[in-house]
């Protein structure tokens, strides 16, 4: 793909539907979504037990960006559920980072200093098979309506807080009025310095990105960030650049986190063209991420070794502000672990 001269990639009577119409429109079958892409799922390794454990859920426009009759496409590879997820992998839990010590009570995660994190929803846009959260006890600690009183209760009593994450699933499935509503709850609290919020929407479902939800941002007292979350230059296309053009022409924060994915994005060249092109459309390339070890996403795994030498190409091809840091989450530590090269 051309990166130079993005295209539109949906179907001209597709993107004039609303985010929800176009959420519900989402491919939920392996046979569905392998018509769209001309392949046969006689030839993948696909797997009907994996999507039964975690289901299969692609948005059309992002699927849009997929290559057609092409198996290894790399975003295809993202969202297809294959054997390889029920293979038994050392090392790896249901809970990688250790969310669930440092739940509490009020329904807010509370792992690092200054920083709250708020399970929004459990829902997302789109199930990518390597997420840690894949097996994550959504129905327990996401934030129902009386534990966000108990959570807003939470980040009033401790001034040592002075940014709320907003996570998931996927936050920006939220309605607006009820974002609205803990935005408002959220402006009241004076040692609260920042919102940020976790989204992989901007990039698989732009549509979402309406004037009224940056309306919503804007009114916020606080200074808001956006972290968006892709992989992959093919995932941009002309709808994400809209969408992000118009988050930063109000003066939205925005930056990007990967997961470094085998099979995905393990290149040198591939992750060079990810930050030139993240950086064309107003996002910072921040965070590469080593994998989260979650039960089920084994195959995914590019060794820590294996990643510090993409790094050190990477350092030689790009300048510095476009070099993302490669971290990885470490149950129990105070903060993400920086990996460095020498």
């Amino acid at each position: 793909m051309n990166h130079l001269m993005l295209k539109q990639q949906n179907p001209a009577n597709f993107v004039h539907k609303n985010w929800q119409q176009q959420l519900a429109e989402a491919y939920n079958t392996i046979e569905d979504l392998c018509d769209f892409l001309n392949l046969s799922v006689t030839d993948l390794p696909v797997s009907v037990s994996a999507s039964k454990r975690f289901a299969l859920r692609v948005p059309r426009g992002f699927a849009a960006c997929m290559e057609k009759g092409n198996p290894h496409d790399p975003l295809l590879r993202q969202v297809l559920p294959i054997e390889d997820e029920l293979q038994f992998s050392q090392g790896f839990s249901d809970d990688p980072v250790g969310d669930l010590p440092a739940s509490t009570q009020a329904g807010v995660i509370h792992k690092y200093h200054g920083r709250v994190l708020l399970i929004n929803t459990g829902s997302c846009a789109i199930n990518c098979r390597y997420c840690f959260r894949r097996n994550f006890p959504y129905a327990d600690l996401q934030l129902s309506k009386q534990k966000q009183t108990a959570a807003i209760d939470y980040i009033k009593r401790d001034t040592s807080i002075s940014e709320v994450i907003f996570s998931g699933g996927d936050p920006l499935l939220l309605s607006d009025s009820r974002l609205s509503q803990i935005f408002e709850q959220l402006d009241g609290i004076a040692h609260l310095k920042r919102i940020r919020i976790h989204s992989r929407l901007p990039i698989v479902l732009p549509a979402r990105i309406t004037d009224e939800f940056i309306a919503l941002l804007t009114r916020s007292s606080k200074h808001i960030v956006m972290v968006t979350h892709c992989n992959h230059a093919n995932e941009l296309s002309a709808d994400t650049i809209r969408a992000s053009l118009a988050l930063k022409k109000h003066e939205i924060t925005l930056f990007n986190q990967a997961v470094l994915l085998k099979g995905v994005n393990d290149n040198a060249k591939i992750l060079c063209e990810l930050s030139e092109t993240l950086f064309a459309q107003g996002i910072i390339p921040y965070y590469l991420h080593l994998l989260d070890k979650a039960t089920g996403t084994g195959h995914f795994e590019v060794s820590k070794n294996e990643a510090l030498a993409l790094m050190q190409d990477i350092q030689a091809l790009l300048p510095g502000y476009l070099v993302p840091k490669l971290v990885e989450e470490i149950a129990g530590t105070l903060s993400k672990q920086a990996i460095f090269t020498y």
